[in-house]
C-alpha cells in the first residue's frame, strides 16, 4: 500500500492533522492520507476532556461542552481571586465529541486499525510495518510519516513530576455551581510534601460540573486515595450535598524538562505530546497541538519539508525547568507561586505566557513577580542536575 502521508494515532494530534491535510487551500490537491490507530484496548487513551483558550470564535466552538469568560483561583487561606479573561475564552471539549464530529471531515482518509511494529526510513520516504488485531501484517509506504504515539521509554530528564488527577462528573439536586467562571486552581486541598495539589471545577450549568482533584508529585495515588480526596473536596470544601456521580475521568501527564525530538528520520516526525506539545509547567497541550498541526499541514500543502515547529519558545521552557526543580525539591511552594502570579499578572497575559505567546519584556515582568531569590538559587543549581530516566 502506498500513500502520501501516514498519521500514526487517532487522538487530538492525529485527527487534527488529518482534518487539516484533507482540507487544503483552493487549488491545492489534498494528499492521500492513511491513519493507523491502535485497536481498542490499553494502547488507546480513554475518553477525556481537553481544555484550552483562544481569542474569540474557534473551529471547534459548535462542539464545546462549555466555555467561560472568567477564571478563579482559591488561595490556601481560602481567599478567592477572580479574573476576567479579556478577549480570550477558556474552552472545554470532550474527546468523544471531537472524534465523532470530525468524522465527515476526515472521511477521505484510509483508516487502519493496527499496532505499529516498526517505522523504517527509505531514501524517498518511509515504510510503516503494522499488525492488526487478528495478526494480519501490512506494509504502508508514504512520503511522510507523523507519529503521535507516546514515547516509550520516556526520554531522560533533569527534573520532572507527574500531573495525575481524577475527576467526577457530578449532578446535584439543588443549584450548586456558578456557570460563568472556572475554578482553575483551588489550593484549599491538603498539600503533599513535594509538589502541590488543587481542586479544579468546570461548571456546565447550575446543577452539573466536572470536579477534579489534581496533584503534581512524583507518582500517582491509589484509587482509594483519589476517592478520599474527591470526597473531602466536594463535601468539606465545596459543600456539595445530594449529588450523583455520572461519569469519571482520570489521567496522568508527565511534567518534565526532557528533550522531545520532533524528527526521528529523514521522513519521520513526531507530533502532539510526543513532539513536545505538553507545556511542562502546567500539562496543557491542546492549543499547542492545534498550532503545530496547522503549521505541518501548511508545509505539506506547499510541498515543503514538514518539520513540526517547536511548540514553545526556549525561554518559556527554561522558566519551566526552574519551576519544576523548585516544586520537585520542595524549595518552591506551588500554591504560593501560582497564587502570586494570578494576583499580580493580568489573566489574559498569564494565559498567553502559558501558551508561549508573550513578548520578551512581558516575560521579564512575569519573572519579576515570582520569588526572585529562590528562582535565582534554583537557576544556579540546574547545571548540576543530571538527566536521568523517569
Amino acid at each position: 500500500m502506498q500513500c502520501d502521508v501516514v498519521v500514526v494515532g487517532g487522538g487530538a494530534a492525529g485527527l487534527s492533522l488529518v482534518w487539516r491535510l484533507l482540507n487544503p487551500p483552493p487549488g491545492v490537491p489534498a494528499p492521500r492520507v492513511t491513519v493507523i490507530d491502535a485497536p481498542p484496548g490499553p494502547l488507546r487513551p480513554p475518553p477525556r476532556t481537553w481544555c484550552y483558550w483562544e481569542r474569540g470564535a474557534g473551529a471547534y466552538d459548535p462542539w464545546l461542552s462549555a466555555s467561560w469568560r472568567s477564571v478563579r483561583l482559591h488561595a490556601p487561606d481560602g481567599r478567592a481571586v477572580r479574573r476576567d479573561l479579556g478577549g480570550l475564552r477558556y474552552k472545554m471539549l470532550a474527546s468523544e465529541r471531537f472524534t465523532r464530529e470530525l468524522q465527515p471531515w476526515v472521511a477521505g482518509a484510509r483508516f487502519v486499525e493496527a499496532s505499529v511494529v516498526e517505522i523504517r526510513d527509505r531514501p524517498d520516504g518511509a515504510t510503516v510495518f503494522c499488525r492488526g488485531a487478528g495478526g494480519a501484517e501490512e506494509r504502508i509506504t508514504a512520503r511522510w510519516v507523523f507519529d503521535s504515539r507516546p514515547v516509550d521509554p520516556a526520554p531522560p530528564a533533569r527534573v520532572g513530576l507527574l500531573q495525575h488527577f481524577k475527576g467526577w462528573f457530578v449532578r446535584t439536586e439543588h443549584p450548586a455551581f456558578t456557570p460563568d467562571a472556572v475554578d482553575l486552581m483551588d489550593f484549599r486541598t491538603l498539600q503533599p510534601p513535594h509538589g502541590l495539589s488543587f481542586g479544579y471545577v468546570l461548571p456546565l450549568n447550575p446543577h452539573e460540573a466536572l470536579v477534579e482533584y489534581t496533584e503534581f508529585s512524583a507518582g500517582p495515588l491509589s484509587e482509594e486515595a483519589y476517592d478520599e480526596a474527591l470526597a473531602h473536596y466536594t463535601g468539606s470544601l465545596l459543600g456539595l450535598e445530594g449529588f450523583e456521580v455520572r461519569a469519571v475521568e482520570q489521567g496522568r501527564i508527565p511534567m518534565t524538562d526532557a528533550s522531545h525530538p520532533r524528527r526521528t528520520g529523514r521522513s519521520v516526525f513526531r507530533i502532539g505530546a510526543a513532539g513536545g506539545a505538553v507545556r511542562p509547567s502546567t500539562g496543557y497541550a491542546f492549543g499547542a497541538i492545534q498550532r503545530q498541526t496547522r503549521a505541518v499541514a501548511a508545509l505539506v500543502h506547499a510541498n515543503r519539508e514538514p518539520l513540526p515547529p517547536a511548540p514553545y519558545p526556549a525561554r518559556a521552557l527554561a522558566m519551566d525547568r526552574v519551576v519544576l526543580l523548585g516544586l520537585d525539591s520542595g524549595r518552591l511552594s506551588g500554591p504560593d507561586f501560582f497564587t502570586r502570579l494570578f494576583e499580580s499578572v493580568p489573566a489574559e497575559r498569564l494565559l498567553r505566557f502559558l501558551d508561549g505567546r508573550t513578548r520578551l519584556l512581558e516575560d521579564v515582568g512575569i519573572g519579576l513577580r515570582t520569588p526572585v531569590p529562590t528562582m535565582l538559587r534554583l537557576i544556579a543549581e540546574l547545571p548540576f542536575a543530571g538527566r536521568r530516566a523517569r
